[in-house]
């Protein structure tokens, strides 16, 4: 017997009926803790904290709760307290457990799996709670429930103490108090207010007239507290989207909503003189981030209704095109919401909505409320609907544009842009293309490069803010153009990333102001015309070192201040340094030993975690309102680290 036929009998023998494991309770969660909430890193933390809010929006939305309390104390240990009905205390006959105990310690346990205790909940799995539970350092559960307050703790989900009476009570709620186990969050357990804040205040917006309060008390001497409650509901969500967006186009948010049975949608949308959309979809109070059923029905309902109005009051002649739903969209801000008894999520994290049922509710909600409105709001439908029909004309202008980019963009043409020194591979997977600001650095960068599979487009001067265009404007552009037919997928609608030349597009700038500038408006153009190429992890911001470090022949680059005092030490204190200001200040050697060498440079990835959370950003940075962009900086100048510049 060879030694590869005695490897495979061995694995063979080894794997029998030894190797097959069964994890029982909560070690399960422990094993892999991703497949519940997502991730172990940031996000996976917060998760934990919305995951025991969530039952208590579940309250809210059977009627019984109406305040909503949320603590951050010193070690990051949450609390949460509702004024709900408190979580059952009575004994589980089939597993001879109080139910509470149930509950927070055996997966798909709990009041909505159609017993009757919630029409209507975000908690389709039934995990939640003892999730919390199992990825906890530890839990305490205390229940005002039938005249007196119960109490248990739990240490990695398994129980210490048994359930017990602690007091009386003439109140009803459940109070959960955790710290994450920082052996499962080992990137960090640390939270970031801002982040419950957003997703709190979303709650409140979505249950009008409930009250949710935020707390920070990890610095006793900074406490920190917010309350959110909001009687509008999601009119006032969408008011408060529009804060950083343009001029409404009519005063009043519209707001419709249908109930049929135990179901309900509704929607609430303005529409402002920007030209880009903003789309929240919601079931049971989840944000739904990637859609569904009854996001795609909306959009395809309001495509479909104005259409047929422009039709009917002749805004569109019969040889006119239809409105796209891109020419519907623009400029509008929208909030969608279901409430549904079995939903059906992709997921436990909720991400979208698959229920059939539920999209043609909102059909129903848009042809039933949304199609009189217009007929009897004759000014705010042609309002809309006048934008929309210029924003087509515009979409059809630039469509020659565009198809003069495609034929220039195929791979080969002898018609790429002036300013590109290509390389001479070409397979995407691995080529790159540097951006590059100035006939300088792109000198230098050209001369230092790899020309097997470097490319190098050098730009001049700031391009165009297309958060402030259109795309016709875009289309037209000098600096942009060239950017687009060098890259070879096209923008926007007809944008194919199986096109794309280069797999890696690396954004080389400055470390200055302008630098930063740069930066910021490629990022926005491509946010906005080839998200996919972010999506696909295909953008990069290379990092040049702001500093050389040398003593006669002994050479070191800094990439920070401490990082430049540090080598300053190394060389034994009298040092001299440089301050690079510009990458054209470094010659093709450097360049490419610093910044473009892929043994030793260093590069940040662009990553997409939160598509509407960038959308704001953006909007606030480069959109036309001064105001919040006033405020962001003030409230984010403290984090703005101190360069040389």
């Amino acid at each position: 017997m060879n030694t590869e036929e005695q490897q495979l009998t061995a694995t063979n023998e080894e794997y029998g009926e030894g190797q097959i494991q069964v994890l029982e309770g909560l070690e399960a969660v422990r094993k892999r803790p991703g497949m519940y909430i997502g991730s172990t890193g940031e996000r996976g933390l917060h998760h934990l904290v919305y995951e025991i809010v969530d039952n208590s929006i579940d309250e809210a939305l059977a009627g019984y709760c109406t305040h909503i309390e949320v603590e951050i104390e010193p070690g990051d240990i949450i609390t949460v307290r509702d004024n709900g009905r408190g979580i059952p205390v009575g004994m589980n006959e089939k597993l001879g457990l109080p139910s509470v105990t149930v509950v927070l310690t055996v997966l798909h346990a709990g009041g909505k799996f159609g017993g009757g205790g919630y029409k209507v909940a975000g908690g389709l799995h039934g995990v939640g709670s003892s999730v919390v539970n199992a990825l906890s350092d530890y839990l305490e559960v205390e229940i005002s429930r039938e005249g007196h307050i119960y109490a248990q703790r739990f240490e990695k989900g398994n129980i210490v103490t048994d359930l017990k009476v602690i007091g009386d009570t003439d109140e009803t709620g459940t109070f959960i108090r955790f710290k994450p186990d920082a052996t499962i969050f080992t990137d960090t357990t640390v939270y970031d207010y801002e982040i419950l804040e957003k997703r709190l205040r979303e709650q409140a917006f979505l249950n009008a007239g409930l009250r949710i309060s935020l707390t920070d008390r990890r610095d006793p001497d900074n406490i920190k507290s917010d309350t959110y409650c909001y009687e509008g509901g999601i009119s006032s969500f969408v008011e408060y989207l529009n804060k950083i967006r343009g001029n409404a186009l009519h005063e009043e948010v519209i707001h419709i909503s249908i109930s049929d049975g135990d179901s309900v949608a509704e929607a609430a949308f303005q529409y402002t003189d920007s030209y880009n959309e903003s789309i929240l979809s919601f079931a049971n109070n989840m944000h739904t981030i990637d859609g569904g059923t009854h996001e795609q029905a909306f959009k395809n309902g309001l495509q479909r209704i104005f259409n047929d109005y422009a039709r009917k009051y002749k805004m569109l002649k019969d040889n006119d095109s239809n409105l796209k739903g891109d020419d519907v969209r623009e400029g509008l801000a929208a909030v969608v919401s279901v409430k549904l008894t079995d939903a059906q999520f992709e997921s436990q994290t909720k991400a979208k909505l698959g229920n059939t049922a539920i999209g043609k509710l909102v059909t129903r909600l848009l042809n039933e409320k949304l199609v009189p409105f217009l007929d009897e709001n004759p000014s705010v439908a042609r309002a809309i609907l006048d934008k929309a029909i210029n924003a087509a004309r515009v979409r059809e202008a630039a469509q020659k544009a565009r198809e003069n980019a495609r034929k220039k963009s195929t791979i080969g043409s002898t018609r790429m842009p002036e300013k590109l020194a290509d390389c001479i591979w070409r397979d995407a997977e691995r080529t790159e293309l540097y951006i590059v600001e100035g006939d300088s650095a792109g000198g230098s960068a050209i001369q230092g490069r790899d020309r097997n599979f470097q490319a190098i487009l050098s730009m001049w001067g700031k391009m165009l803010n297309v958060e402030k265009a259109r795309i016709d404007k875009v289309m037209d552009n000098e600096k942009l153009l060239p950017m687009i037919i060098a890259l070879g997928c096209g923008i926007g609608e007809e944008f194919d990333l199986s096109r794309l030349r280069y797999g890696k597009v690396i954004i080389m700038a400055d470390a200055d102001v302008d630098g930063s500038h740069i930066r910021t408006l490629l990022l926005t153009f491509f946010f906005r015309y080839m998200r996919p190429l972010i999506e696909g992890g295909h953008v990069y911001i290379a990092q040049p070192p702001l500093f050389k470090v040398f003593k006669g022949k002994q050479v070191r680059y800094a990439f920070s201040d401490p990082e430049r005092d540090k080598y300053i030490e190394e060389l034994g204190g009298n040092a001299d340094v440089q301050r690079y200001k510009g990458l054209g200040e470094m010659d093709p050697d450097q360049l490419w030993e610093t910044t473009m060498d892929p043994a030793f440079r260093t590069m940040y990835q662009v990553r997409l975690d939160d598509f509407h959370e960038a959308d704001d950003i953006i909007t606030i940075l480069m959109g036309d309102k001064v105001e919040p962009r006033k405020e962001f900086i003030e409230k984010n100048a403290q984090y703005v680290t101190n360069l040389d510049i």
